[in-house]
């Protein structure tokens, strides 16, 4: 009898730790967002490789690949592009300025040949102030392409190439900040 008992107590706790009511979604995502660092493994002999903090960063910031934008975003729900940013430094202890255009008084300003994985693009896509108002994160540079992460209005969170003409043209500057 008290085998029985213990057998259906412990039913009963295991079918209650489901929710009753299931979240409505559109889309179902399996990504998950880390919040800490940690250490990538060498797959051959499990030691920890040369990773830098410019590779982290852009790790955290990939995770938010197809996210819709939304104005002052800074979660998997809506991000917007410097919301993106401040979240991305953020996540490996670099506190920046949350607008695009007070980031960009951040760090030291570098030539365009000489940016590197990290470094940050400002842009002026034509606002009434002509100030900069977007950023993007430089994830790859590959045959003379620039690849930077950034969120759209249209699109989202995506990776843009800045020899795309909208963006070479709305370009003002490169910036360094690690």
């Amino acid at each position: 009898m008290h085998r029985v008992f213990l057998i259906l107590i412990l039913i009963i706790s295991f079918s209650s730790c489901k929710s009753s009511k299931r979240a409505k979604s559109k889309k179902t995502s399996t990504t998950k967002i880390v919040t800490k660092k940690s250490k990538k493994e060498n797959p051959t002999n499990n030691s920890t490789s040369n990773y830098s903090k410019a590779d982290y960063i852009i790790d955290y910031a990939k995770q938010f690949k197809g996210v819709r934008y939304k104005w002052g975003g800074t979660t998997k729900s809506g991000m917007d592009c410097s919301g993106l940013i401040y979240e991305s430094y953020k996540s490996n202890d670099i506190i920046l300025p949350r607008i695009s255009r007070d980031m960009a008084k951040k760090g030291h300003k570098i030539q365009l040949k000489k940016v590197s994985k990290g470094d940050l693009l400002f842009f002026k896509t034509g606002n009434r102030r002509n100030s900069i108002n977007h950023v993007g994160l430089i994830v790859d540079i590959k045959n003379n392409d620039i690849k930077f992460i950034h969120a759209t209005t249209s699109k989202g969170v995506i990776i843009s190439g800045l020899n795309e003409t909208y963006w070479l043209k709305a370009f003002y500057e490169a910036r360094r900040i690690l």
